[in-house]
Parts: structure tokens; C-alpha cells; sequence
């Protein structure tokens, strides 16, 4: 009688130990049923975006900071139009970039390339031999510039006065100078562009014209603007020079560059050409230029 009742007890103590460990088992796949499986982040995008402001019509690219995109000058033999430079480089993004003399054909620009001055102002014959600039031109070699530098193995983008060094443990690639500065400050005066005491205002800072300039936001970003007169109002229509750092400013732009606006305006992206200064029929003029800044998937 006893040993019947011991094997009662081991039956039922087995069977409740079974109904635990399937109860638990259970429990295990709920718990690994609903622990969600870790997605590869995907590739952030180009933004095109166009906004219609109170003079102007506004056209934005943000390049999202990654590994993906690569912002770079190039500079042609001959000028052309941002159609011609994407047919030619097979970029995704072209806006027009530093200046130059459309009499010769020569950059009045500096331009650097894989760490080579492939554009030296210096050298523009033109330039230098103003005596109309002859005060100026020690401030005309020192504008701002849109940098990319090597730092070990991470790309950095700035923008800096052409004197100015790399930051230690950083090598300067490429860079594409213009002017003047628009972010933090606007730098007109300490660049040449404008003297009061002689009635020197270059770049017409502040009537309205098409502009085109390049940001970086805090988190890298790099924003690049075109801004286009309205065909409906030629002759009274644009942006000026602080308008434009100020609308920078509400991209959330930290550093800006404007860089050869008026008739040179244009930017090439996905296909299509969006130009920035029209004539007196409303027409846009596509005037070709001598640099750009490419937008390439690396």
C-alpha cells in the first residue's frame, strides 16, 4: 500500500514539473516572439526642397551628413553650363560656384584640388593688373573658401579664409574659394567687396539679384541655395546679400559662403536645371561659368 502510494506521489510530482517547463517553454518563445529584430538603419537622402519667398524663388539641397555623398570643386578648360558639368561628371548635384573673368576666361577664384592649386587669382593677368582693384588685391587672395579636409579617416567640410590652416590632424583636399562669408557674419568689408569710404560695393550686396550660396548646419549637413528672381518681375526681384545670410540663417545654417550669383546662378540636380536670373522678358539666362561644387554618391 505504501509503495502505491510513493508512486502516486512521484506521478504527480513529475506531472506538475512537466506542465512548468511547458508552461516556461511557452513563456520563452512569447518573449522571444516579441523582441524586435534590429533593421540596418537606412541611407539618409538628398531633400530637394523650393520655397517661394516675398521676392525670390528659393531652391535647397540638403546633402545629409554621411559617408554616402561627397561635395567636391571642379573647374573646366573652358566655361559651361551646370548641364554641360553633369553631362561631363555624371553628378547627382551641380551649383555654380567661384568667380571669374568671362574676357579671358580665367578664375579669379582660388581652387584647390587633391591638396594642388589648380586655380590661382595671382595669375589672372586681368585681376591683378586692375589699377581700379590694386588696393584690394591683398584682400581679394585672402576670401572665404568652402573646404574639405582628410582628418585620419573622416571627411570634414568648413568654411575658412584662404590664409587660414588646417586644423591640427586634418589635411585640406580640395577647397573652392569665393566670398563674401555670410555666416557666423557677414565679412564684405574685410574681403574687398565693399568700401564705404570709396563707394565700393562689388557684389551690389544689398539690391536684389539672383544669389547662390553653401552652408553647414551643426550637424554637418550641407545646404546648398540657389536663389532665382521671379520671371513675373525681372526687374524687381532677388535677394540681397543680408537677406540671403539671414534666410541661411532659418536653414539652419551655422557657416556660409555666398559665391558667384547674378547671371551665373544655377543648379543642376536629379535631371533637371533650375537657373536664377532672367531678362527683361522673363526669360532665364543660362550663362555658362567657369567652376562648381559636385554633389557624387561615392
Amino acid at each position: 500500500m505504501r509503495k502505491i502510494w510513493l508512486s502516486g506521489v512521484v506521478l504527480t510530482s513529475l506531472a506538475i514539473l512537466l506542465l512548468f517547463m511547458e508552461g516556461y517553454g511557452q513563456r520563452s518563445l512569447l518573449i522571444n516572439a516579441v523582441v524586435p529584430s534590429q533593421k540596418p538603419s537606412l541611407p539618409k537622402k538628398i531633400r530637394y526642397e523650393q520655397r517661394i519667398l516675398a521676392q525670390s524663388i528659393a531652391h535647397i539641397l540638403f546633402i545629409p551628413s554621411d559617408r554616402q555623398f561627397l561635395v567636391t570643386p571642379a573647374i573646366s578648360e573652358k566655361v559651361g553650363t551646370v548641364e554641360e558639368f553633369s553631362q561631363k561628371y555624371r553628378a547627382i548635384a551641380i551649383l555654380n560656384a567661384g568667380f571669374f573673368d568671362p574676357v579671358n576666361q580665367k578664375s579669379t577664384s582660388y581652387i584647390i584640388l587633391s591638396g594642388q592649386i589648380v586655380a590661382d587669382p595671382k595669375q589672372n593677368e586681368r585681376l591683378v593688373n586692375n589699377p581700379k582693384l590694386k588696393s584690394y588685391l591683398n584682400q581679394i587672395f585672402n576670401r572665404a573658401e568652402f573646404r574639405r579636409y582628410l582628418c585620419g579617416q573622416t571627411i570634414r567640410y568648413d568654411i575658412a579664409f584662404h590664409s587660414e590652416s588646417a586644423p591640427t590632424g586634418c589635411q585640406l583636399v580640395d577647397a573652392i574659394g569665393a566670398g563674401p562669408r555670410l555666416l557666423p557674419e557677414l565679412t564684405s568689408i574685410q574681403e574687398g567687396f565693399v568700401d564705404h569710404s570709396n563707394g565700393r560695393d562689388a557684389l551690389g550686396s544689398n539690391q536684389l539679384n539672383a544669389r547662390t550660396a553653401i552652408g553647414i548646419t551643426s550637424d554637418g549637413t550641407i545646404v546648398l541655395v540657389m536663389v532665382a528672381q521671379k520671371p513675373s518681375a525681372p526687374t524687381d526681384s532677388g535677394i540681397s546679400l543680408p537677406a540671403l545670410a539671414n534666410f541661411m540663417k532659418t536653414l539652419g545654417v551655422q557657416k556660409a559662403i555666398n559665391l558667384d550669383g547674378g547671371s551665373s546662378s544655377s543648379l543642376y540636380y536629379n535631371g533637371k536645371t533650375f537657373y536664377g536670373k532672367t531678362d527683361l522678358q522673363g526669360n532665364f539666362i543660362k550663362r555658362p561659368v567657369k567652376s562648381v561644387l559636385l554633389v557624387q554618391e561615392k
